[in-house]
C-alpha cells in the first residue's frame, strides 16, 4: 500500500466521521486523530521491529526515549 493509499483512506474514514457528527461539531479532533493513529502504528513497527525499540525507533525517526514514552502513554509499555 502506498503513502498515497493510507491518505486516501484517513480521508475516507474522516469523511465518514464528520457524516457520522450528524452536524455536531467536532471536539479535539487532532488529539483524537493522532492517538487512534500512533497506537496502532506502534504497535505494528514494534512487532516488525521483533520488540527491538531501537530498531522501531529508527524505523520511526524518533530516539528510542520518545519511543518508550509513547508506548507508556499508550499502554503498551510498563
Amino acid at each position: 500500500m502506498s503513502s498515497a493509499q493510507i491518505e486516501r483512506c484517513i480521508q475516507d474514514s474522516l469523511e465518514k466521521y464528520f457524516k457520522d457528527l450528524d452536524g455536531a461539531a467536532p471536539h479535539s479532533l487532532h488529539a483524537m486523530l493522532i492517538s487512534t493513529v500512533e497506537k496502532p502504528l506502534l504497535e505494528v513497527v514494534l512487532r516488525h521491529a521483533e520488540g527491538n525499540q531501537s530498531k522501531a525507533a529508527a524505523w520511526l525517526g524518533i530516539n528510542r526515549n520518545t519511543l518508550r514514552r509513547k508506548l507508556i502513554d499508550h499502554g503498551l509499555f510498563e
